[in-house]
């Protein structure tokens, strides 16, 4: 009875956090562990969570040194992403460390990082770990003389207006970031940025810049002259960078906690040499549209039904003939925030595989998700896979595959007579005649 009781009371407990995971048919029913330096930053930062919590988030907020704060419990994670706005901690409480850090990524989950000027080695530690580096110079931080924020003040001319965004409508969304500039015409809003800049590894495909710097940007101490050239300048400073693991897993890295906040969402914004003066920075767009591809609400796809069988029949065969007929299809949808929707490309592929690809075919769409091909087994037999690896910029992959022999001819399915032997029966036949014809004219000739 009291074994009885408590599996009841771990089904109680776990039971809220199940009911709220990570759906494939509802991927933005989630909630979120949002580590802070300080409570104030939960007001200082409010209209960023204030947009998250009306998308259906449920956020968690948690000092990041809290010793009772931890990610998994019996072996269940309780969330199913973690945001980092805790740029100056040194070590968190709880079971959280770099490990289960990397572990909570490795297992699909999301991560967002947003470090400042006082980053401690332990959130640079775990950037490098999500493929960015950024300046190893602690006191450094993100100079550009011309395309700085224009202010009241001189400055030090570290408050960067940025609008060299990446072009991918997936990540972004299809709308500009844009904001109300004076006499009523609209014009893109640059970013403000304010922190530290971080370079990534041209050879790694998973990263990719959403904000770059300008060619006149370098990272330095803004305190101090310059005694030797920085190490990073111009466009290979990335302001906010992104990462789509293998396993779908999506993080976004940025060395600026204070673009998030209710400040920067609100101010107006003047970029230097321009004359237009916005009424609002594009940061709260931005970054809006940025978290909805991070937390899944754009670009995650899913596939259903997947099928194959002879042209003509509908039944799925345990195994094919070589030189069958034979359909594939499969069914692509994508997330729009509230409902799948029909995916729409031209470039989905199957292949027919075995060692290595014998058939490639690209699939056609009736633009309601449906993929579909036709192809000839080939003539070869053994045991083949269809496999579809699908995987493109700033979408979820998909890898399907499934398993299937192929068989030779029966000895009674072969063709009685074969078209390409012709010329051996020929060869047959005339010789069994000139053989009939030799013999009579030895036979009876004097």
């Amino acid at each position: 009875m009291a074994k009885f009781l408590l599996y009841i009371t771990l089904i109680a407990a776990l039971l809220p956090f199940l009911a709220v995971s990570f759906s494939p048919e509802s991927p933005t029913d989630r909630r979120i562990l949002v580590l802070l330096d300080d409570f104030a930053v939960k007001s200082s930062h409010s209209l960023f969570f204030d947009s998250l919590k009306s998308r259906g988030f449920q956020l968690d907020f948690k000092l990041a040194d809290d010793p009772n704060i931890g990610l998994q419990r019996y072996g269940q994670y309780l969330y199913d992403a973690l945001v980092l706005f805790c740029p100056s901690v040194e070590r968190f409480g709880g079971s959280i460390n770099v490990a289960s850090i990397g572990d909570f990524v490795d297992s699909g989950h999301d991560l967002i990082i947003a470090a400042d000027s006082n980053a401690s080695d332990f959130i640079r530690e775990i950037s490098t770990e999500c493929g960015v580096d950024f300046d190893e110079d602690a006191a450094a931080m993100v100079i550009d003389h011309t395309s700085y924020a224009v202010s009241n003040t001189d400055g030090d001319h570290t408050l960067i207006a940025s609008d060299d965004f990446i072009n991918f409508d997936v990540i972004l969304g299809s709308k500009k970031i844009e904001a109300s500039a004076s006499f009523n015409i609209s014009f893109p809003a640059p970013v403000l940025f304010q922190g530290i800049g971080h370079s990534v590894n041209p050879a790694n495909s998973l990263v990719l810049k959403v904000l770059a710097a300008s060619p006149s940007a370098y990272s330095a101490n803004p305190q101090s002259k310059l005694s030797s050239p920085p190490s990073l300048t111009g466009s290979a400073i990335s302001l906010v960078s992104v990462v789509q693991a293998r396993n779908n897993a999506r993080m976004l890295i940025t060395g600026s906690l204070s673009m998030f906040s209710n400040r920067f969402f609100r101010s107006g914004v003047q970029k230097a040499g321009s004359s237009t003066k916005h009424q609002k920075s594009g940061n709260e767009q931005f970054l809006t549209e940025l978290s909805k591809w991070v937390f899944n609400e754009r670009g995650h796809l899913k596939a259903v039904n997947v099928r194959h069988h002879k042209v003509g029949e509908s039944d799925e065969p345990a195994m094919y003939r070589i030189n069958d007929d034979l359909e594939y299809s499969v069914e692509i949808y994508e997330w729009s925030g509230t409902s799948w929707e029909p995916y729409v490309a031209n470039d989905v592929q199957v292949q027919f595989y075995m060692m290595s690809p014998y058939v490639l075919k690209t699939l056609s769409t009736d633009k309601k998700g449906l993929y579909s091909t036709t192809f000839k087994v080939p003539d070869v037999y053994g045991v083949f896979q269809f496999k579809v690896e699908y995987q493109r910029l700033g979408y979820s992959s998909l890898s399907l595959s499934k398993q299937i022999p192929v068989r030779p001819y029966r000895h009674n399915e072969y063709d009685r007579f074969i078209p390409a032997a012709y010329p051996y029966y020929g060869a047959a036949f005339s010789m069994m005649a000139g053989f009939f014809i030799f013999t009579v004219v030895h036979l009876y000739s004097k």
